[in-house]
Order: structure tokens, then sequence, then C-alpha cells
């Protein structure tokens, strides 16, 4: 063998041992991140003025999780949610997305989230869908060919392909949501906030959506905090439960974990652990 084709060879195999480090390396990085929790709620407690919202509330989600809030009217959900995405400051506690901190570092902690608001009053009515999604996208310092790609994306995703180009003034309750839903996905956030993400939707679209965030999360890795009062879509979606009531957490976990947690029966449905845990403490 020459000497020239001996360097080849050890050219070829020094270049495979490099490409199998850095496959190896992106490897446990993407292992270590879903590990590490991309929201974490250490001990939030809210109050208005004498009245106690929640206290002490302490969770996480890890990238690639979907975590449920339920609970009755007034429990919390939605305040929780606007803490996280830096709309209400909470009276104590800490809450931290991608671990930004959302009152202390608001700003770097606003680039990681999507949120979705029940009711969204935050749209431009005179534009139509297409060019309020363009707007933001904007914002978000996202430009040219590559805002139309996401801007197309996000109508196609959540049902409103043909609908982009119609005033927003002129959408129903339904299609005002879905747009919501398509700005909080626009600039891809690692974390998503969604307060009753499918209300108002019609049952078809409700379906593209609860598949859209469980594609979110299962195939890119996004972590889900949801607030909803359908149960059956809870089942159907989450990997944990957080039952919020008085004020507290009544149970926090998978729906088979708060099963033997109450005690009741294996088949039980949510609506069953529900009524026990929010009636029966």
């Amino acid at each position: 063998m020459t000497f020239n084709n001996s360097r080849s060879l050890l050219v070829f195999f020094y270049r495979f041992f490099l490409m199998a480090l850095s496959n190896v390396f992106q490897s446990s990085i993407t292992s270590m991140n879903r590990k590490n929790p991309a929201i974490q709620c250490i001990g939030l407690t809210k109050g208005f003025g004498n009245k106690l919202v929640f206290q002490d509330i302490r969770f996480s989600v890890k990238k690639g999780h979907i975590l449920a809030l339920v609970g009755p009217n007034g429990a919390g959900k939605t305040t929780l949610l606007k803490i996280f995405a830096s709309l209400i400051v909470p009276t104590g506690g800490r809450a931290l997305v991608c671990g930004h901190d959302v009152i202390k570092n608001s700003i770097r902690a606003k680039r990681k989230i999507g949120f979705v608001p029940s009711e969204e009053r935050s749209f431009y009515w005179r534009l139509s869908g297409r060019q309020n999604l363009r707007f933001f996208a904007s914002l978000h310092n996202i430009q040219g060919q590559e805002r139309n790609r996401r801007v197309n994306a996000a109508l196609e995703a959540v049902g409103l392909g043909d609908k982009g180009n119609i005033r927003f003034s002129e959408y129903s309750s339904g299609m005002k949501q879905a747009l919501g839903i398509a700005r909080g996905i626009l600039h891809d956030p690692p974390a998503l906030l969604l307060d009753e993400p499918t209300r108002s939707l019609s049952p078809d679209v409700a379906g593209k959506v609860r598949k859209l965030i469980n594609n979110k999360a299962k195939k890119e890795g996004k972590a889900v905090l949801i607030a909803s009062h359908n149960l059956k879509e809870v089942e159907d979606l989450a990997d944990g439960i957080s039952i919020i009531h008085h004020g507290v957490i009544k149970a926090l976990g998978s729906l088979s974990d708060l099963k033997t947690l109450a005690g009741i029966s294996p088949s039980a449905d949510l609506h069953s652990l529900f009524k026990h845990f929010t009636h029966n403490y």
C-alpha cells in the first residue's frame, strides 16, 4: 500500500470517528434537554387584595410532555398561565421557562413561549388573518420567504388555509380562536401555554388542533401546559394532570397514577376522578 493510500485511509477513519462522536454528543444533548423541565412552577402564590387565588403551586413540564390543568371555574388556571406569559406578577414563588425567570428575565422567557389565551382581543380587526400573522411574525424578526412559509403553514395547521385573506372582523369566534393558535406556534417556541385551546372550534377543527398539539409535543419535543374544562380532551392529550381546587393542587400525576391515588376503578374516567378530588377534599 502506498503512502498516499495509507494517508487517505487514515483520513477516512478519522472523519468517520469524528462523525460518530458528533452523533453521540448530539444525542446526549438532546436527551439532556428532554429531561430538563422547560416549564417550572416553584411555590407560586397569587392573591388579589385580600383574596388568595392559589398558594404554593409546584409542578414541572419536560420537553415532549403535555400537562393539563383542570379545576372548577375560579381555580386559578388562567391566572397561572398568565403568570408564565409574564402578564401577571405572582405574589410569591417563581415561574421559569427554559430556565428563565418570567419576572426577572421576562424578555428571554417570552421568546420561549407561545401563549394562546382563551379570549383573543389583540388582533387587528381591519387586517386579514394572514396580514395579522405577518405582523406578529415580524415582531419575532421573521422576515421574507421564511415569514411567508411560516404564516402559510400556521394557517393550514389550524384549518384556515383558505380563509387567510378574510378580514379578522369577519371571522367567527371559532376562526378567531384558531388564528390565536396559529399565532402561538408561528415563531416555533419550545413551550406552549394553551388556555381552552379548542373552545369555540367546530368538531373537525378541534380534532385537527388536538392532533397539532400532540404532534408539537411528541414529534417536535415542545413542552405544553394546557388549561381545559374538556375532560375527555385532557384524557386523550395529557401525559400528566394537575387538579386544582380551593387554591391548592389536590392531585398531580398521570391518569393511572391518579386512579391509584384515589383508589377507584382503573376503568374510571377523568370526570369521576375530578369529582373525587374536588368534592371529597
